[in-house]
């Protein structure tokens, strides 16, 4: 049995990984806490297409809170976008 077979099956899951809890921002549930894959699960997560969501998540936050400008804004999300095309297009 090779350790795919041992990974739990909301392995690299986003939204069971790391949902959108009820003051808006992303969590792992306790239950991700306590896993042994927690790392290399979330890792996964994130290279995926929702994981550039997530990224773009973050972005827009950072521009409502004023961190970031409208032309950061603009260039991150023109860049998160073709990332997301890349991994949408190889998967």
């Amino acid at each position: 049995m090779n350790q795919d077979d041992q990974k739990p099956q909301c392995f690299g899951v986003m939204d069971r990984v790391f949902p959108i809890t009820e003051d808006g921002l992303r969590h792992s549930p306790p239950s991700c806490m306590a896993c042994a894959f927690k790392t290399e699960c979330l890792g996964t997560a994130i290279r995926r297409p929702a994981g550039v969501a997530v990224q773009e998540e973050l972005v827009d936050r950072a521009y409502e809170s004023k961190t970031i400008s409208f032309i950061e804004r603009w260039s991150k999300k023109k860049y998160l976008d073709k990332i997301k095309k890349e991994k949408t297009m190889s998967s």
